[in-house]
């Protein structure tokens, strides 16, 4: 049999491949985790620029709506009003039911709207007693910066 016998350049020379294979091992990892880093930093960038053009296309857009409010004990008015960013051209108010509460002089007389400015509204007096409908479907259109034609439909109750 043969023996081995060991001298410290051999111990050197063992110690130095265990170290530089525990080293190629933990660059591995530190790679795999920066490339894992790397890939959410990119995801998220794209979630940002994604936001930011969701918000620059907001920023252009109009919001109009409508609700019945209460002045008084029995006094009611439909409001049309523009919660959006920029100003709703050539606004439209088309009763759909519920026609009964709103006359159609008032609503002749005020629509359509060259312009409503951003959290500017309009009031249209409203005809309500025990046989009014309890609830109207009107459906909104509007021009803005974003676009033409939108529209809107809303079933809004009176009381």
């Amino acid at each position: 049999m043969m023996a081995l016998s060991f001298t410290l350049s051999d111990v050197a020379a063992f110690l130095a491949l265990v170290v530089a294979i525990w080293s190629a091992i933990q660059t591995g990892r530190f790679n795999k985790r920066q490339s894992a880093f790397a890939e959410t930093a990119e995801r998220l960038n794209q979630l940002l620029i994604d936001k930011e053009a969701s918000d620059s296309q907001s920023q252009r857009k109009a919001d109009v709506s409508a609700t019945f409010i209460k002045i008084g004990k029995n006094n009611y008015r439909l409001k049309v009003f523009n919660k959006g960013m920029v100003p709703a051209r050539n606004v439209r108010l088309e009763m759909l039911s519920g026609e009964s509460l709103v006359g159609q002089h008032e609503l002749q007389q005020k629509f359509p709207l060259q312009v409503l400015e951003r959290h500017q509204s309009v009031e249209l007096i409203t005809s309500v007693h025990h046989q009014s409908p309890r609830r109207a479907h009107v459906r909104l259109h509007w021009d803005d910066d974003a676009g033409e034609a939108h529209n809107k439909e809303l079933w809004i109750d009176v009381f």
